[in-house]
């Protein structure tokens, strides 16, 4: 699985633009991962949206639904993503077929390698550095928790939090294998450019390395 960028969707952040118009575009400009999140719509408009989004990203994209395991299962969605204060993995792959994802926000080595004991495909380092998209998001981890991180683990491991892309050679170096964005770049003019231009540099990141 490819998850070298990892885009978030977030409607606040977008400049009026939909979960469907972010994913499109994002999708348009090489992202390799789209996660719908919205803490705040009803179970309808969010299972429209995640349909809307599993067929744009069908054969092009991996495709995660934040918390909702229902609507991920619903909307056929490739995966799930969960933190540390929703239902747990463990949990989620007792429910979901052998082929869904799950995918965990971490913070701690040792929350890490609990999530991957418990199943987890990936996980995410949330937040490596503070960031203002995600207001529960709590303070940066840091490069040296985010390297002790993929040290300890076999699975994945996905940053986010502040990443952009002027720091983005740095995090990859750290071990990082895939970059998760939401203001880099849902909230630029031009998603579709802007997710081609990060996509460009971690790939010149990961050849550096």
């Amino acid at each position: 699985m490819k998850y070298d960028l990892y885009v978030v969707t977030d409607e606040g952040l977008s400049r009026g633009k939909t979960h469907v118009e972010i994913a499109r575009e994002a999708v348009a400009g090489g992202a390799d991962v789209i996660q719908l999140r919205d803490k705040t719509a009803d179970s309808a408009s969010l299972y429209a949206a995640a349909c809307e989004i599993a067929e744009i990203c069908r054969g092009k994209a991996l495709f995660f639904v934040n918390d909702r395991l229902d609507i991920a299962l619903a909307a056929g969605a490739d995966g799930v993503h969960v933190g540390q204060s929703d239902l747990p993995a463990a949990v989620v792959r007792s429910l979901v077929p052998k082929d869904f994802l799950v995918g965990v926000s971490v913070g701690s080595v040792a929350e890490a390698l609990a999530a991957e004991a418990d199943g987890a495909d990936y996980v995410a380092v949330s937040p490596v550095f503070s960031t203002a998209s995600k207001h529960d998001a709590g303070d940066g981890h840091g490069l040296d928790t985010a390297r002790a991180i993929c040290d300890a683990v076999s699975v994945p491991v996905v940053g986010i939090g502040g990443l952009n892309k002027d720091n983005i050679p740095e995090v990859i170096s750290a071990g990082i294998d895939g970059i998760a964005v939401i203001s880099a770049v849902v909230s630029q003019e031009d998603i579709s450019a802007s997710a081609a231009e990060l996509s460009a540099i971690i790939a010149e990141a990961k050849r550096s390395v």
